[in-house]
């Protein structure tokens, strides 16, 4: 007999690198009709040292990886351990984790989450669910994304579901199938360009607000080769790092308008990617704190009805719903959707540390 109740911990480390999202949840099931409570939640930023390695591991060889990913294990082992003590959070079904991508080639047949050892469950102390991208790669998937199986079992009101974190994905319904891929990076260059100015990153999108748009770069970036692919597809760091930055800073522009031209590319992308430019829009993730994306984007979709959600789920939506795909695991039941990732079946993915 399946529970109705499931106490668990989402964890989610994102390439905007902002920190380990924390969220603590209650999930419960009714005659197949989900709902969520998220308890306590924190982000736990990355030391100096961490965002360093994190930021440059993407070049490191297969005996540092090996490392990186040991001490990323006890890292985030101690984080997520903290945390249950720090709340006196008791009675967990499982702590959900993703990891923290840094490798990602599904085109090679390989994608990399470090911080996903069978370790972890032992330093936690508490059943873990990890790794939920491998296997879908292994079926001949991108990996990613893997939050819209979520997205249409919590949050099926919403024409579409858009994040916009590291990199922007969104996904909907067409034909009775759930479609979503990756649209473009965000965070991972807007962030870059705040912090050669010192900052973290720009609040409310300030900084770009102030800079011109370019039109050569503009139309550059509009014709990079992902942008014309057929879905499924989706991004790792590998691309923005060996693509997006050489063409950026082959111009020679202020940060401010390498930053303005970029959430204008950013939003004329994501009009290019929805089927049909009407409907309400949920939107997630870092980016939805930038005023200036947000217009920008309004502009290019005027007839679509924005909404951003309360707090919680806007900041933890990622972490949220890692914990449903880990319940989901513990019930045997789909949690990945071939329809998205392109993988030869729906599956249930994911590693269980006892």
């Amino acid at each position: 007999m399946l529970k109705e109740s499931y106490k668990v911990i989402g964890v989610m480390s994102g390439t905007s690198l902002d920190g380990v999202d924390l969220a603590h949840i209650n999930f419960t099931v009714t005659r197949d009709k989900w709902q969520y409570k998220i308890l306590e939640s924190e982000t736990v930023s990355y030391s100096d040292d961490w965002l360093n390695k994190l930021r440059t591991a993407v070049d490191f060889s297969k005996g540092e990886l090996k490392q990186l990913n040991q001490d990323f294990t006890l890292l985030l082992g101690n984080i997520i351990k903290d945390f249950i003590q720090k709340h006196k959070i008791v009675n967990l079904d499982a702590v959900c984790s993703h990891g923290h991508t840094i490798l990602h080639q599904p085109q090679n047949g390989y994608t990399l989450q470090i911080g996903n050892l069978k370790e972890i469950a032992t330093i936690v102390g508490e059943t873990v669910v990890c790794d939920f991208r491998v296997q879908d790669v292994k079926l001949g998937g991108q990996g990613a994304p893997l939050v819209p199986i979520g997205d249409r079992i919590l949050f099926s009101d919403y024409d579409y579901c858009l994040n916009l974190g590291g990199f922007s994905n969104v996904s909907f319904e067409q034909n009775g199938k759930r479609i979503a891929f990756d649209i473009s990076p965000v965070n991972t260059v807007l962030n870059f360009y705040a912090n050669k100015l010192g900052l973290a990153y720009d609040d409310k999108g300030n900084i770009a607000q102030s800079g011109d748009t370019d039109l050569n770069l503009l139309e550059e970036l509009d014709n990079l080769s992902y942008y014309q692919k057929p879905y499924p597809k989706s991004l790792g760091f590998e691309f923005v790092k060996t693509i997006v930055f050489p063409l950026m800073e082959s111009y020679d522009l202020s940060i401010e308008d390498k930053m303005h031209t970029f959430i204008k590319h950013i939003a004329k992308q994501t009009a290019l990617a929805l089927p049909n430019r009407g409907g309400k829009m949920l939107i997630t993730g870092g980016g939805a704190y930038n005023t200036f994306l947000l217009e920008s984007m309004q502009n290019y979709l005027p007839e679509v009805s924005f909404v951003v959600p309360d707090s919680k789920t806007l900041e933890y939506k990622e972490a949220l719903i890692f914990g449903l795909l880990g319940v989901l695991k513990l019930r045997k039941e789909i949690n990945v959707l071939s329809s998205v990732t392109g993988a030869k079946k729906d599956h249930s993915s994911g590693k269980v540390y006892k």
